[in-house]
């Protein structure tokens, strides 16, 4: 892919960003590959080494904030026919509840995901108050003089350290694939703001 094709193709999937954001971006590349050549590289070579384009796009997605992708979908908008700002009107009691049902719906299991990753680690923290409990009761059992109940307490201590070591591994493991999951979702938001105006 030449130089051209390469920039007329990423302006191209980053129609839905601001005018002065395509620019100053489609520059940075332009420079990009220009320094590649001006150090001997051919063009398609300098094209190449920059980068995969879906990469490159999904970068600068993920880069810019979602209030600035709302404005400038925004700007974007033409001018609404009289036509459609009376349907728009007209079927805002159907379209404002439904718009509010899915994002309340949406929230809401957002919300459970994170209760439930904040419910795993109140029983990991759980299982570690009891391990120390129970060293503090085996303590107490040994001073007085009963053994066999301090050695209990003892194994019984050992035992919630194990399960909270492994509920440790497993929380944190929950709570990295969530983030994920919330980074994956706010870049899919913003690849549709971004690559709506493409496909209009």
């Amino acid at each position: 892919m030449n130089k051209q094709k390469f920039l007329d193709e990423l302006r191209k999937r980053l129609c839905g960003l601001s005018q002065d954001d395509i620019e100053e971006k489609l520059m940075f590349f332009e420079e990009m590959i220009d320094d590649r050549m001006e150090e001997g590289e051919t063009e398609v070579e300098a094209v190449s080494a920059v980068g995969e384009l879906d990469e490159i796009v999904q970068q600068i997605i993920e880069e810019i904030p979602m209030t600035k992708l709302v404005k400038a979908r925004v700007k974007q908008r033409k001018k609404i026919s009289a036509w459609n700002l009376i349907f728009l009107i007209l079927g805002s009691p159907i379209w404002v509840s439904l718009l509010i049902a899915a994002f309340a719906v949406v929230l809401s299991l957002y919300i459970s995901l994170w209760s439930v990753i904040i419910s795993l680690w109140a029983v990991d923290i759980s299982l570690g108050g009891c391990a120390l409990g129970g060293l503090v009761s085996a303590i107490i059992f040994m001073a007085t003089g009963n053994t066999a109940p301090g050695v209990a307490m003892i194994g019984a201590s050992l035992i919630c350290v194990g399960l909270m070591i492994f509920g440790f591994l497993g929380c944190k493991i929950a709570t990295k694939g969530t983030i994920v999951l919330t980074k994956k979702m706010l870049f899919g938001i913003k690849k549709l703001l971004v690559g709506k105006e493409e496909q209009s």
